[in-house]
């Protein structure tokens, strides 16, 4: 056993949970677009109705009313560029997974930007939108749940790189 002995990864389950996280957020969201392309020519308006009968949902609160009415705006141009920035976003965090599964030091490195990247986002959804939608239930905790797991994924990875993504190379 010498130099070219391969090094043996240690199991990481933090690491485990992360890569789970990002191949099921990217098979759902992929999963999102391709729904969104196949609904982009339909009449919206009515499939977006047909929906709340079939949930058994009383569509004159008020959520379901303002929310039908953005529905009722959408093109079929809008909605082909949020299927495919959508598309884009889920393939995004597949790769990021894949990447990670294998350890792979650019995964590790681009799911540290990814989520970094996001959590400005979320502060500014906190403190600015949090106190006017603390009517609506679920919306800041929903926010702080994903803020608190994106600062978790970028100080793991960051804190454990050199040990979870370290390549061998031979001499």
């Amino acid at each position: 056993m010498g130099a070219e002995t391969e090094l043996i990864k240690k199991p990481a389950p933090t690491l485990y949970a992360i890569i789970v996280i990002k191949i099921l957020k990217g098979l759902l969201f992929v999963g999102l677009a391709v729904v969104m392309y196949t609904l982009s020519d339909n009449d919206l308006p009515a499939e977006f109705r047909d929906f709340l009968q079939h949930l058994k949902v009383n569509p004159e609160r008020r959520f379901w009313a303002d929310l039908a009415r953005q529905v009722g705006q959408l093109t079929e141009a809008n909605v082909l560029w949020a299927a495919g920035g959508t598309a884009v976003y889920g393939l995004f965090s597949l790769v990021e997974g894949v990447g990670m599964l294998f350890r792979v030091p650019w995964a590790g490195w681009m799911t540290i930007g990814e989520s970094a990247f996001f959590i400005p986002i979320e502060i500014y959804e906190l403190v600015h939108r949090a106190p006017a939608a603390a009517g609506r239930r679920g919306h800041p905790a929903l926010v702080l749940a994903i803020l608190a797991l994106n600062i978790l994924i970028v100080w793991y990875l960051f804190q454990n790189r050199s040990r979870l993504f370290r390549h061998h190379h031979p001499h």
